[in-house]
């Protein structure tokens, strides 16, 4: 295993000492550039990607690699579509579980925080919020205007709305974040006295992450820069002053699926083409779903699937 330069040993949350768990990783899914390393706080135990980008090299991975496939004209964006919005989606939500929290109903102002082009808004207006979103890309956001919704672009530090929200989603977004204690504060910043945040995002103490090793899906460097698990998770959300009022985990068959076309189909610098296929990817979440998840319902019950699924509200006092 490589050695760390002793003045990147420190967790970028709490300051502390890191050491190596995991090396040799590289872009499963886009071909990026770049060899990387998964390190772990010797104090609060938070794992992250190391190197971490600087804040200017992220923005140009995203912009060259990461909405790359956003096209109207994409034949696997217009099958992707015609199923978000089938009633069959909402059966399936129901089936696999709902890491986008496309199935919750209520009331009230909803922000979704990286709503991209806007799908998920249409689901989250269809159960009774009145939505806006936050996307950073202006390609995304445009598509998303395009359904008929207001959508910002400002950064979310510098995001002003003319009223609070209730709620705010973060759907696979906070580990992403270059701070994630920052953008839990400017979250509650948005939110109203009881608003809540809801997250979802890998789950770092996941089985699956100990059966493929190297090949989960979700190590996506250089692109997820924090790997929570329910404990990194609870430190990082009180240091930004919110409280827990739900935690849990399933497993998605999709992301199943994507880490068996990495292990089948991942190589160094190369797109893998095998998780673009839109056949390939429903053959194998469908036979996931049915042939593999329906024996681990226990890992849900030891927070042990692969998806962290936690609702919180900010602290009072």
């Amino acid at each position: 295993m490589t050695a760390l330069p002793n003045d990147n040993r420190l967790c970028g949350i709490c300051g502390q000492s890191c050491r190596l768990r995991l090396d040799g990783l590289f872009d499963s899914r886009f071909g990026a550039p770049g060899a990387f390393a998964i390190v772990e706080c010797a104090h609060c135990g938070l794992e992250q990607t190391w190197p971490r980008p600087a804040a200017s090299e992220l923005k140009e991975l995203y912009e060259k690699f990461y909405n790359a496939g956003i096209s109207p004209n994409s034949a696997y964006r217009g099958l992707r579509e015609r199923f978000f919005t089938s009633g069959l989606y909402r059966l399936w939500l129901q089936w696999d579980g709902d890491m986008g929290f496309h199935g919750r109903r209520g009331a009230g102002r909803l922000l979704d925080v990286g709503c991209n082009e806007g799908r998920g808004l249409s689901l989250y207006a269809d159960n009774g919020f009145q939505v806006e979103g936050l996307e950073l890309n202006e390609s995304a956001a445009t598509l998303a205007r395009q359904r008929g919704f207001r959508v910002h672009t400002a950064p979310l530090g510098q995001f002003r709305p003319r009223e609070s929200f209730d709620v705010v989603v973060l759907a696979n977004v906070l580990e992403h974040a270059w701070d994630p204690v920052q953008m839990l504060a400017e979250v509650r910043r948005l939110l109203r006295p009881a608003g809540e945040v809801w997250i979802s995002c890998p789950n770092a103490a996941s089985l699956w992450r100990r059966v493929f090793g190297r090949a989960w899906v979700n190590w996506h460097v250089p692109f997820h820069l924090w790997h929570f698990s329910p404990a990194t998770l609870h430190t990082v959300l009180k240091r930004a002053g919110y409280e827990i009022t739900a935690l849990d985990t399933y497993t998605p068959a999709l992301w199943m699926a994507q880490s068996l076309c990495v292990s089948l189909a991942a190589r160094e610098g190369r797109t893998n083409r095998v998780m673009r296929s839109a056949p390939m990817a429903a053959g194998l979440t469908l036979a996931a779903r049915a042939l593999v998840l329906p024996w681990f319902r226990h890992l849900n019950r030891s927070l042990t699937g692969d998806c962290l699924i936690v609702t919180a509200r900010g602290q009072e006092g």
